[in-house]
C-alpha cells in the first residue's frame, strides 16, 4: 500500500508552505506529494494569501526535491489548452529527473472559472476525452515526426510533439464516481484510476466497472493501479484527534464515517480494508499544512505498518 500526501493549497498555503510540506513528506518516506488544482477556497474565509497555479508550483517543487513523485489530482481540463499542457507537463516531468504523473479531469468549480475569467463549457467531458487523446498522444509521436488531430474542440495541424517528458511514459490518473463514460475513459487513457471521497461499497463498486471497461478495452484490468482519495486525521489519543478535527472545522465521527480518522491502529485497520476491494494506494488528504507532527505522526505509526 503506497500513502500519498494530497494537499488543497486553495483553502490557504502559499509557495513556502507547499514546500515545506512536500520536503517533509519527502523525509519521512511518503511515496508522492500531490495538490489540487483550483483558484478559488471554498467555503468561508478570506481566501489569504490566495491561489498557486499546480504546475508552476510542481515546477518549483521538481528541483527542490530529490526522490518524491508529483502529481496533481485533479489537473482540470478547463484552465489549459491540451497542447499547453502536454508541454508544461514535460518540462516539469525533465525538471524532476522522471518524477511526475498527471492527473487530469474535467473541471467543476464554476466559481473559480468566473472569478478568474476563465470559460467555463457547458461540454467539459468530450473535452476531456479530445485533452487526454492529443496529451498522450503527442508524448506519443515518434521525434522527427509530427501529430495531427481534427476534432470536435481542439484542432492541431503538423505538431513536432515537443518536447518529449524525461519518462518513457507519463503515468496519467483518471478518476471520479460516473459509472459509465468515466470507467471508458480510464480503460482507454489511465495509468491509474482514483475514486476521491467514497466509502468502501461505491469504491468497490467503481473498481469494478473499471475492471470490466478494462476488459472490454482489450487491456487487462490489472494493468490499472487503484487509489483512494480520503480526508486523514489521526491522533495519539482522542483529544488529540478531536483537536486536529477542530482546526479543519470537521466532526469526529463524520471523519471516521467518510475519512481515516481516529487513532493509528484504526487508520490502519481502515486503509486495510480499502486494501481488500483492490486498491493499492491512498492519497491522504491533509488538510491542516501546518501541523508537521501530524506527518510524523502518520509516518511513523501508520505508513509504517505498510512496508
Amino acid at each position: 500500500m503506497d500513502l500519498r500526501i494530497f494537499t488543497e493549497p486553495q483553502q490557504g498555503a502559499d509557495y513556502d508552505t507547499l514546500l515545506t510540506v512536500a520536503k517533509a513528506a519527502e523525509d519521512l518516506g511518503f511515496d508522492a506529494f500531490y495538490r489540487s488544482d483550483h483558484y478559488l477556497r471554498m467555503g468561508p474565509g478570506d481566501g489569504l494569501p490566495g491561489p498557486t497555479d499546480a504546475w508552476i508550483t510542481l515546477a518549483g517543487l521538481a528541483r527542490e526535491t530529490k526522490r518524491i513523485r508529483l502529481g496533481t489530482l485533479m489537473t482540470a481540463g478547463t484552465f489549459r489548452l491540451p497542447g499547453v499542457l502536454a508541454i508544461q507537463v514535460a518540462q516539469v516531468d525533465q525538471m524532476s529527473g522522471g518524477r511526475v504523473e498527471l492527473g487530469l479531469g474535467a473541471g467543476w468549480f464554476e466559481e473559480e472559472h468566473k472569478a478568474y475569467g476563465i470559460p467555463f463549457p457547458k461540454e467539459k467531458f468530450g473535452r476531456l476525452e479530445e485533452q487526454l487523446e492529443i496529451v498522450t498522444g503527442l508524448w506519443a509521436t515518434e521525434i522527427g515526426k509530427t501529430f495531427s488531430f481534427d476534432g470536435t474542440y481542439y484542432q492541431l495541424t503538423d505538431s513536432p510533439a515537443l518536447p518529449k517528458p524525461a519518462q518513457a511514459k507519463v503515468p496519467v490518473l483518471i478518476g471520479g464516481h460516473g459509472a459509465t463514460r468515466t470507467p471508458r475513459l480510464a480503460a482507454r487513457y489511465a495509468d491509474e484510476f482514483n475514486i476521491p471521497f467514497a466509502s468502501l461499497e461505491d469504491s468497490e463498486k467503481q473498481f469494478g466497472r473499471v475492471r470490466e471497461a478494462a476488459k472490454t478495452a482489450g487491456r487487462g484490468p490489472d494493468d490499472l493501479v487503484y487509489s483512494n482519495a480520503l480526508v486523514v486525521c489521526v491522533g495519539k489519543n482522542d483529544a488529540e484527534v478531536a483537536r486536529r478535527a477542530s482546526v479543519i472545522g470537521r466532526e469526529v465521527a463524520e471523519l471516521k464515517a467518510n475519512g481515516l480518522a481516529g487513532s493509528p491502529a484504526e487508520v490502519v485497520d481502515k486503509i486495510g480494508r480499502y486494501g481488500a476491494i483492490g486498491s493499492s494506494r491512498i492519497y491522504l488528504q491533509v488538510l491542516d499544512l501546518d501541523d508537521l507532527e501530524h506527518l510524523e505522526l502518520i509516518s511513523s505509526q501508520v505508513q509504517s505498518q505498510f512496508t
